[in-house]
C-alpha cells in the first residue's frame, strides 16, 4: 500500500470514530478543510462514498463501515505492537487511556494510579469521566471500568474494588417537613435527584433489592446531572433524595449532613472492574497499570 493511502486510511479511520470533522481535526491537529480534501481524494480512488455528512453529524456509508470494521482492528493491533517495543527500553512507557465513571476514579482509580505514576514518570494515563458505557474498543480506550456485572463476556475482567454498598440520602432540611419513605413506592412522593445517562439520555430508573424482591423505581425531581458529585451536592443542599454508592457519603451521614433511608432495599452491587479486549497485545506499562489496580484483599 502506498503511504498516502495509509495515511488517509488513518484519517478516514479517525472521522469515523469521532462521527465529526471537528473533532478528527482537532484530534490530528489539522484544518477541517485538509480533512475534508484528503476524503474525497480516497474516494475518488477507491470509487466509493465512504461517509455521509449533514450539517450537524457524519456517520459512515455501507461501504466506509465494512471499511471501519475491516482495518481499525489491525491499525489497533499495529498501535498495541509499536506500544510494546517500550518494553525493550530501560524505563516502561506508553499512553494508557481508561474510561470510567467519576466514583471509581476518586475512590479506586486515581489513589492506586498516583503511587504508581510516581514511580514509573514515563507511563503517561489519560482517564475519562464516561457514564454511556463506552465500546473501548471502538473508541480506543485501553481500558474500561465498570461494576463487574456490565462487563462484556468477551472481554477480560480484572476485580479493581470490594464490592459497593448503595444508599439513598437526604439533608436534615429536606425532612424537615417530609416523611421517610417506607418503600419504594413511597419514592414517587418525593422530590428526587436523578442522573441522566450519556448513552441513552434516558433517567438512569433506580435499582432496588430485597432479598429476592427487585423493583425499579422511576424516579423525578426538579434537578437532574449527569455526574455523581453535582447529585451528592444537591443532597446536602436540600432538593431532594439521592441514590449513590455509600461510600461517597458516609462522613456525610456519620456527620449528621445526610440521613440514609430505605437501608433494607439498597442493593451491593459487584464490586468495580477493569476490563480490555483479550485480544489485546499487551505492554509492560500497560501490564503495570492494571496489576497496580487490582483489588488485594
Amino acid at each position: 500500500m502506498a503511504r498516502e493511502n495509509l495515511n488517509d486510511i488513518l484519517v478516514f479511520l479517525a472521522i469515523a470514530r469521532e462521527k465529526s470533522f471537528t473533532r478528527a481535526a482537532a484530534k490530528l491537529g489539522v484544518s477541517q478543510s485538509a480533512l475534508s480534501h484528503t476524503i474525497r481524494d480516497l474516494e475518488a480512488r477507491l470509487g466509493l462514498r465512504l461517509l455521509t455528512r449533514t450539517t450537524r453529524s457524519v456517520s459512515t456509508t455501507e461501504a466506509g463501515e465494512e471499511l471501519f470494521q475491516a482495518v481499525a482492528p489491525r491499525i489497533e493491533e499495529i498501535d498495541a505492537s509499536l506500544a510494546a517495543l517500550s518494553d525493550f527500553r530501560d524505563k516502561p512507557a506508553g499512553v494508557i487511556r481508561i474510561t470510567a465513571t467519576d466514583h471509581p476514579i476518586e475512590t479506586v482509580i486515581w489513589p492506586k494510579l498516583r503511587k504508581l505514576l510516581i514511580s514509573y514518570p514515563d507511563i503517561k494515563v489519560e482517564v475519562t469521566v464516561d457514564y454511556g458505557l463506552s465500546n473501548i474498543v471502538e473508541e480506543r480506550y485501553d481500558i474500561g471500568v465498570r461494576f463487574g456485572d456490565q462487563v462484556a463476556k468477551d472481554m477480560i475482567a480484572v476485580r479493581i474494588s470490594p464490592d459497593i454498598p448503595m444508599a439513598i440520602v437526604g439533608s436534615p432540611s429536606y425532612f424537615a417537613n417530609r416523611n421517610h419513605p417506607k418503600s419504594p413506592e413511597d419514592l414517587l412522593n418525593h422530590e428526587c435527584i436523578t442522573l441522566r445517562m450519556t448513552t441513552t439520555k434516558a433517567l438512569y430508573a433506580w435499582e432496588l433489592k430485597k432479598g429476592k424482591r427487585e423493583t425499579q423505581a422511576r424516579v423525578g425531581g426538579q434537578v437532574t446531572f449527569n455526574t455523581q458529585p453535582q447529585m451528592v451536592q444537591a443532597a446536602l443542599d436540600g432538593f431532594g433524595l439521592a441514590f449513590v454508592p455509600e461510600d461517597a457519603v458516609v462522613n456525610y451521614i456519620n456527620k449528621g449532613q445526610l440521613q440514609s433511608v430505605l437501608k433494607d432495599w439498597c442493593p451491593i452491587w459487584p464490586g468495580y472492574h477493569a476490563y480490555y479486549p483479550s485480544r489485546r497485545q499487551t505492554s509492560r506499562a500497560f501490564s503495570l497499570v492494571i496489576d497496580a489496580l487490582k483489588h488485594r484483599t
